[in-house]
């Protein structure tokens, strides 16, 4: 229990002093991967050393319908739940219904990665505490490349040729269930991210610009979502218009892709006993349309919230420190692969150990694109459907690319009014 003697001093001493008494509190958190068996690990630790008790909600893995479900919550001043998990794009639209952490995490603050912390701030109210953060991966099986001599894809393009041979030879020789390339293709906020990353890395911007400019209707955005259709039913099943991120894991994590998009968790779980591509596979960063473009992987994140209809704020603000410390990140990042928000864990030998491909993505989620909630603030979440329809519009054959993005144009023009 030594190492996590530092993260729970603060706590202990406030317990001593009585500032903060033993609660019962409430979190919602998600169910993706192995996230409530860590977790259910990690409050057991903090119930010993507080003596507070907490109760887990456990959440859909989809964020959109998770984020609609809290906006209900908070809506109704729901006193029931005291710590929301949080997705990095919720900070503008939820602000108000969170509880200001700055003063309560001036002592640690200081330690997370600058940008992250400017990310959960708005206007000034630091809302919530950053857990970890995310940038998604091209996952791929340096097996099946090495024995067709091929080299990891530098593009799109490359990408999907190398799939389809890859594929293509595999079911010749009798492996009939082998796909090229799985993604996150449903109708939700993962095909906002996947769509962003094929769009800006394409040149075709991100949807809207910072200065408030609605990008998205040019020649090159539709370019990128017209390559991506021509991946449905030929590098991937058809199947992917209902994938969601473990529904891709599932499909690559039994041996039947030979390319995955996915967020590093499914780097630890890919590696499990279980996995049938256990040792088989690396990652990379995400492919670009043309050689010299910039990589574009989607910022992507999960933070702590504290709601401001608690009645154990005290108690909560200290479960929202302990499970942000440096011991309970590190832990999360040996045992489910997950980003760190410390910047001294990206240095740690034991981290590097574990995790040989994550001091390799520092840079790739500090030059992440972010998604237009900032600049949309409260009407993000319809920006982002609008998005992710007029994409899945796309992929599944409901009118062009051209099309489609023409009249997310109109659409986005008259969400935004004289301004966001």
């Amino acid at each position: 229990m030594k190492k996590f003697a530092l993260a729970l001093s603060a706590i202990s001493v406030a317990i001593a002093a009585g500032s903060v008494r033993a609660a019962e509190i409430s979190f919602a958190a998600n169910t993706t991967g192995k996230n409530v068996e860590f977790l259910h690990n990690q409050l057991a630790i903090f119930e010993k050393n507080t003596g507070n008790h907490v109760k887990l909600v456990t959440m859909p893995s989809s964020s959109s319908e998770q984020f609609s479900q809290y906006r209900l919550w908070l809506a109704a001043g729901n006193k029931d739940v005291d710590v929301y998990q949080t997705d990095v794009i919720w900070a503008p639209q939820l602000a108000d219904q969170f509880v200001d952490l700055k003063e309560a995490a001036k002592d640690v603050v200081g330690q997370f990665f600058p940008s992250i912390i400017a990310s959960q701030t708005v206007n000034g109210r630091l809302v919530a505490l950053p857990l970890f953060t995310d940038a998604p991966a091209l996952f791929y099986r340096k097996d099946l490349l090495e024995k067709y001599g091929k080299q990891p894809p530098k593009t799109w393009d490359e990408m999907a040729a190398t799939a389809k041979e890859i594929q293509d030879k595999e079911r010749q020789a009798g492996q009939k269930d082998l796909w090229g390339y799985v993604f996150q293709g449903n109708s939700y906020e993962g095909l906002t991210c996947n769509g962003l990353e094929w769009v800006k890395s394409s040149g075709g911007g991100q949807i809207v610009e910072p200065d408030g400019t609605i990008s998205i209707n040019n020649e090159k955005a539709a370019a990128a979502l017209e390559r991506a259709k021509d991946w449905i039913g030929t590098i991937s099943p058809p199947g992917v218009l209902a994938y969601q991120e473990e529904e891709s894991r599932g499909v690559w994590q039994t041996g039947n892709a030979v390319f995955m998009r996915n967020w590093p968790y499914a780097y630890s779980l890919g590696n499990g006993a279980d996995s049938a591509v256990k040792g088989k596979f690396d990652v990379m960063t995400l492919p670009v349309a043309a050689v010299g473009d910039k990589p574009s992987s989607t910022l992507g994140g999960w933070n702590l919230a504290v709601s401001k209809y608690s009645e154990q704020q005290d108690a909560a603000i200290a479960l929202v420190k302990f499970l942000a410390s440096k011991d309970v990140q590190k832990a999360r990042a040996i045992e489910l692969s997950n980003l760190p928000t410390l910047t001294d864990l990206y240095d740690d030998k034991d981290v590097a150990a574990a995790q040989p491909f994550m001091p390799n993505w520092k840079p790739i989620f500090q030059d992440a694109v972010p998604r237009p909630s900032a600049t949309a603030k409260v009407k993000y979440n319809e920006v982002s459907s609008k998005f992710w329809t007029a994409v899945h519009n796309t992929l599944s054959g409901s009118g062009s690319a051209a099309e489609n993005l023409e009249l997310l144009e109109a659409d986005l023009t008259t969400l935004k009014g004289d301004a966001w």
